[in-house]
């Protein structure tokens, strides 16, 4: 294809990755009031659980607006990513080689699983977190929470975990590239733990061991399966390199 036709291409990929998002979006408005009573269930917890006041407060005349509009947005992102993503991929799969599609499609099929059971934990802790962070305030004292403030904070927590999830198979592609060995996985394998370790207890309340444990267990065991994976992978490429020698010395 010459530059203008990739071009072409490349406007008609991202007018139906729009189209997608747009009507994601519209699904998003009327699902909005919905997802909104989902998130602020915890708000409304700390009031049997710190016999506190605790409300979610919208400063300004438009921002119950901007709010719905940004939960339409984000909704409709996650439900219009089936469409996006094959737009993205039907653009760029033409191009790579044999063994970059096998990467690539591994690299997805794998990395969209865990990166949703991320968000599914982080959906998990986030009551213990909102439960945490109000109880630093006086007992005498009531909750009244930033509406905008408070559904940028879930976002960023549930997302973060999220990628968390999804740092395992990066580092099988970096082993597949070839930058590290299983061996210096396996060496790490204390500091890893302790950052799990570290991660899970600020994502968690200190005092809720069992959801810290929860949350630091699937990781552990998503580092040790990626090292696996690895350990797999170098006695293989080390067998092929073995066989070349062999043919070269004859």
């Amino acid at each position: 294809m010459s530059l203008g036709q990739h071009l072409i291409e490349l406007r008609k990929r991202l007018y139906l990755a729009a189209a997608g998002l747009l009507i994601g979006a519209i699904a998003g408005w009327f699902l909005s009031d919905f997802v909104w009573d989902q998130l602020r269930e915890p708000i409304y917890a700390i009031i049997n659980a710190q016999h506190r006041n605790a409300q979610i407060n919208y400063p300004d005349i438009t921002s119950a607006f901007d709010l719905k509009l940004k939960i339409s947005l984000y909704v409709g992102l996650i439900v219009s990513s089936p469409v996006w993503l094959y737009q993205v991929f039907a653009f760029l799969v033409p191009g790579l080689t044999r063994t970059e599609k096998k990467y690539t499609f591994g690299f997805l099929f794998t990395a969209i699983p865990l990166f949703l059971a991320g968000c599914a934990a982080g959906w998990i802790v986030l009551p213990h977190v909102v439960e945490l962070m109000t109880s630093f305030a006086p007992t005498e004292d009531s909750a009244f929470i930033n509406a905008q403030g408070y559904f940028d904070f879930v976002l960023k927590l549930v997302v973060a975990i999220g990628i968390a999830f999804v740092l395992p198979v990066f580092i099988v592609l970096l082993n597949f590239a070839g930058v590290i060995s299983a061996t210096s996985i396996i060496k790490s394998w204390r500091i890893a733990i302790l950052v799990i370790v570290l991660f899970t207890a600020i994502a968690t309340p200190a005092a809720d061991v069992v959801s810290m444990f929860l949350l630091a267990i699937p990781m552990v065991m998503l580092y040790f399966a990626a090292y696996g994976i690895a350990w797999l992978h170098d006695r293989r490429v080390a067998r092929k390199v073995l066989a070349f020698e062999k043919e070269l010395a004859l």
